[in-house]
């Protein structure tokens, strides 16, 4: 299949994307690029291939002009693929979940996101957060959002529902990282970028966490949240 005009119905459909809303109704979202095709394909989530690239061939690769492509496009010089893919089902709680109260910033979440595929924190838990299908988001796990087990609901309630892991929350008056012997099945909080996490939360946790820093008082939380997996997945 070969489309040449951005009034196509099926990209002016496809476009619509770029909105939360529509991603929402579609189930659908929209990654770009080399790498992140890749990655939607070894899962076998992948519904639309967009390519000016003539060597990606398969029955759902559609080729298009450099116009095209631009339509689809949220970045200024894209890569000459743009992958529609389903989004990402939840399934079974892991041993080590990483939960986030209110993350805002999309460049954190997407960072706290592929910290955690690289520490062993196969499982996250979604509170009010930014949209992790927001393209700055997606360019920032660079396909770890593939391989984790992403869950949206409250924290209170999933800590309500999973006494088997220990829940671990941070906070600047806490116990220092270094002074704990980490639990087998651990349950990491961490909170919004100017508040951290809320009191109600942090009420439930079993332990509070701080990290020991010299000349400066806080981090930003996708460091902080690195910093603690790291500690935490080397135990």
């Amino acid at each position: 299949m070969h489309i040449q005009s951005v009034n196509n119905p099926l990209i002016k459909d496809m476009t619509k994307l770029h909105q939360k809303k529509h991603r929402d109704a579609t189930g659908l979202f929209l990654v770009e690029g080399y790498h992140l095709h890749e990655e939607a394909t070894k899962v076998g989530n992948v519904v639309h291939v967009f390519t000016t690239d003539e060597s990606i061939r398969g029955d759902n690769v559609v080729t298009v002009t450099p116009q095209v492509l631009a339509k689809l496009a949220q970045t200024k010089n894209p890569q000459p693929v743009i992958t529609i893919c389903r989004k990402i089902e939840g399934a079974a709680v892991g041993h080590r979940v990483l939960l986030l109260e209110r993350v805002q910033d999309p460049g954190n979440l997407g960072t706290l996101m592929r910290s955690a595929l690289a520490f062993g924190f196969d499982t996250i838990v979604l509170d009010n957060t930014c949209d992790i299908y927001n393209d700055k988001v997606l360019r920032s796990t660079q396909g770890a959002i593939f391989r984790l087990n992403v869950l949206h609901q409250s924290i209170a309630t999933f800590m309500e529902e999973h006494s088997e892991l220990t829940f671990y929350g941070t906070a600047m008056e806490g116990t220092p990282l270094d002074d704990i012997d980490p639990a087998l099945r651990i349950g990491l909080i961490l909170g919004n970028e100017g508040s951290g996490v809320s009191s109600e939360v942090l009420a439930k946790t079993t332990l509070n966490l701080t990290i020991s820093m010299h000349h400066t008082e806080s981090l930003n939380v996708a460091v902080a949240g690195s910093i603690i997996m790291h500690h935490l997945a080397l135990k």
